[in-house]
């Protein structure tokens, strides 16, 4: 009865501070930022095969997320790309940018601490559990289709 009482006043008070927000502006801000993001991918990659006629498509790709992943980081290590995730939620960090700055974010915000405490095991608090989960089922799926093509 006690807990309950307590849960309930905790759940007043994590109510009352939890900022509104309003569903419909947020989602169409992710949709175009998310949008816009993608579309500056698509942009670099067909600048780059345009200025290199003789470059294969997968390295233009390669090379378009190269770029990317440096623009975040760099639009992270001056304070851009956190009001671009407070403006856009979602739509910032489900391209490779949100990987970017999910890594970038972390090291410079712990560099005080060294760089193995700080910034080398900071950097993969929020990207490590992803990269781990990555990893393991593209090996899984791997298997699979090894399995699959045996018979």
């Amino acid at each position: 009865m006690k807990n309950q009482k307590i849960n309930e006043k905790y759940n007043a008070y994590v109510e009352a501070r939890i900022p509104k927000t309003k569903p419909w502006p947020s989602l169409f801000n992710s949709f175009w930022v998310g949008g816009l993001i993608c579309l500056i991918g698509q942009g670099i990659n067909d600048l780059i095969l345009y200025l290199f006629p003789s470059m294969a498509q997968q390295s233009a790709w390669a090379w378009t997320l190269i770029i990317l992943i440096f623009l975040a980081s760099f639009l992270t290590a001056i304070g851009v790309y956190d009001k671009i995730g407070k403006f856009a939620g979602g739509g910032s960090i489900v391209p490779i940018t949100g990987f970017s700055n999910s890594i970038s974010s972390p090291a410079i915000e712990f560099k005080h601490e060294g760089i193995i405490y700080g910034t080398c095991v900071k950097m993969f608090t929020i990207a490590g559990p992803v990269i781990v989960v990555g990893v393991v089922s593209s090996v899984l799926v791997g298997i699979i289709y090894y399995i699959i093509g045996l018979f």
